[in-house]
């Protein structure tokens, strides 16, 4: 089977919303090596075995199967409805030519896909504020697009699991009413899991505006992974606004951002808005333990130590603290601004935001925080 009709088929799987990545594509061709691909359902055995990750995932893929590579209809996509330009950029790293027939013209195919590969790659070390509107528009439906999956942990809820190792005497002593009563047979039960909240607080002042739509593109896209997601930015002061990115449409949502945000572009005061989220928000969005992302350069013209003192407490109640700043993964970057000398003692982990490659490194944070 040819390399081409894989990542074809792979690129297809993905727009259906399985999670494939370009290493997927080396996986399905070394799963087709160890079977007989003259038989239809050792391949279908073989890619299923690869890229279906969980059992409600079959039927489709069969659908797909059987349409790719028979006669059968391709299944309908879920969502909203996407031009050609986005399903080319949502799959970029599986661009390749059309097909050809020849030997020649096959391995042509494959140098092709390489080439987008290495593409995709180039353009995720960009920084934000070098592109132009059109790499700007491309970058944010990437971002919309990634896939990731948060980890999950233990709430204080329980909940029946005949594998937990917990004794439920409740329902042990309901069961024992009744013909079962004479074989009283223990319930156990085990902590839910759930996903860990996120709080996005986001700087737009006008030494972030290159970055600050991009990371509330992430954060919207953050919205569809995690149950509970709240943002706020700031300037000069702090603005909830986790209604306004709760349209599904992100074009929509940044446009209300920009008519709830009146500082947008403004001065930066860090100190003044985690105070007024301190006084205001903490105890109605810091239940469950939840990850916290402060994106901003650091660049305050509040006071260090208001700023000092409103990180300390912002720190205990929250689960964990991560600092975003596009500056960071510049050579020689070395945090000296008085804001953030203030607020490097209270941050867990401090990161770079300002390409694609460091919001990915951002997504592998939060799939590894348990």
């Amino acid at each position: 089977m040819a390399t081409a009709s894989v990542v074809r088929f792979g690129r297809l799987l993905r727009e259906r919303g399985f999670s494939v990545v370009p290493d997927t594509a080396a996986d399905m061709l070394s799963a087709l090596n160890v079977v007989d691909v003259a038989r239809s359902d050792d391949v279908r055995a073989a890619l299923k075995a690869v890229t279906v990750t969980n059992p409600q995932q079959a039927a489709l893929f069969d659908q797909c199967f059987d349409a790719y590579f028979g006669e059968a209809p391709m299944p309908p996509e879920e969502g909203d409805e996407i031009d050609d330009d986005d399903q080319v950029l949502r799959v970029e790293s599986w661009t390749i030519r059309s097909p050809s027939v020849g030997d020649d013209e096959e391995v042509e195919e494959e140098v092709s896909d390489q080439v987008g590969a290495s593409s995709i790659r180039r353009f995720a070390t960009r920084d934000f504020s070098d592109m132009d509107d059109a790499d700007l528009e491309r970058a944010r439906r990437l971002v919309a697009n990634m896939q990731w999956q948060p980890s999950s942990v233990r709430s204080r809820r329980w909940a029946a699991d005949n594998s937990g190792g917990r004794p439920d005497m409740r329902r042990t002593l309901r069961r024992s009413v009744g013909p079962r009563g004479d074989l009283l047979e223990l319930a156990m039960s085990n902590r839910r899991l759930r996903r860990r909240p996120l709080i996005v607080i986001a700087d737009v002042s006008g030494s972030m505006e290159a970055y600050a739509e991009m990371m509330l593109t992430f954060a919207h896209a953050a919205r569809a992974r995690i149950h509970r997601v709240e943002t706020f930015a700031f300037s000069t002061h702090l603005t909830r606004i986790t209604w306004e990115l709760s349209r599904r449409n992100v074009r929509a949502a940044l446009g209300k951002v920009s008519e709830a945000v009146d500082d947008w572009s403004g001065g930066t005061k860090i100190g003044e808005a985690i105070a007024t989220f301190n006084r205001t928000w903490s105890r109605r969005v810091c239940r469950g333990g939840p990850v916290l992302l402060i994106v901003s350069d650091g660049w305050d013209c509040g006071e260090p130590a208001l700023l000092r003192q409103e990180m300390a407490r912002l720190s205990r109640s929250v689960h964990r603290v991560v600092w975003l700043n596009p500056l960071a993964g510049r050579p020689g970057y070395a945090p000296e601004t008085r804001g953030m000398q203030a607020v490097l003692p209270y941050v867990d982990d401090f990161l770079p935001s300002a390409n694609l490659r460091d919001l990915s490194e951002v997504v592998d944070l939060l799939e590894s925080i348990g």
